[in-house]
């Protein structure tokens, strides 16, 4: 009884909390100055069509350095986690195959899932997507083909490799823009180009196919940790 009066207060408390916020609200009239020097500045400055493009990749790169970060630590805690009492999966383990419809319509699909990826990541400085969303959707591409055959692996070596070196060249580049033009993940090192043409921007193209290959593979990497191991 008692557990149900605490839990009604804090639920009454919460309400009245998000009550408060939505009667006190208000749509801001106008951008604050930093969001209207984005707005009114980003396509001189950056040549990017996609203003949150410009934003990630180049004005707050530092913080997208670290967002990369915090999911590759998250990967490798995942991993060590599981390898504390990770049993394989072996050939003859309890997991049931898929049919063989299945499993060739995933090996279909997945390698357009994952050019779609490709896609969105490539051309995120002219449209909505980029690095993040595309290599979530390449991850999504191996998780099919983990659902259609649940004995399948991957090359762990394959994978580490392309997020090692994604991770790398990403870095790399933006000391090029540290030397070269105004600062970390400057993408001004490389011409900018014309205004809303594929190769233009900068590295930007560059920046967010990094992130998408490193990001891609370390969704992949948990995904294919958690399906070796079974529930003790």
């Amino acid at each position: 009884m008692v557990k149900r009066f605490v839990a009604l207060l804090l639920l009454v408390a919460v309400g009245a909390m998000f009550t408060t916020l939505l009667v006190g609200y208000g749509p801001d009239l106008e951008l604050n100055l930093t969001a209207r020097y984005y707005a009114e500045h980003s396509a001189a400055d950056i040549g990017a069509a996609n203003i949150v493009t410009a934003i990630i990749a180049t004005y707050r790169g530092l913080d997208t350095l670290g967002e990369v970060t915090v999911l590759f630590l998250s990967a490798t805690i995942l991993g060590l986690v599981l390898a504390q009492g990770r049993r394989q999966a072996s050939r003859g383990s309890s997991l049931v195959p898929a049919g063989e419809l299945l499993t060739t319509g995933s090996r279909v699909l997945a390698p357009l899932i994952i050019l779609l990826g490709v896609y969105v990541f490539v051309n995120g400085h002219l449209t909505p997507g980029g690095g993040f969303q595309g290599g979530a959707i390449i991850a999504s591409g191996m998780l099919l083909l983990l659902l259609a055959d649940p004995v399948k692996r991957f090359s762990h070596r394959l994978i580490a490799t392309v997020e090692s070196l994604a991770g790398i060249f990403y870095v790399a580049i933006g000391l090029i823009g540290l030397f070269l033009a105004g600062g970390f993940l400057d993408n001004r090192f490389l011409p900018t180009g014309e205004l809303g043409a594929l190769v233009s921007a900068g590295a930007i193209p560059l920046i967010y196919s990094l992130i998408g290959l490193k990001v891609g593979a370390e969704f992949s990497t948990m995904l294919a940790k958690l399906s070796e191991t079974e529930a003790l």
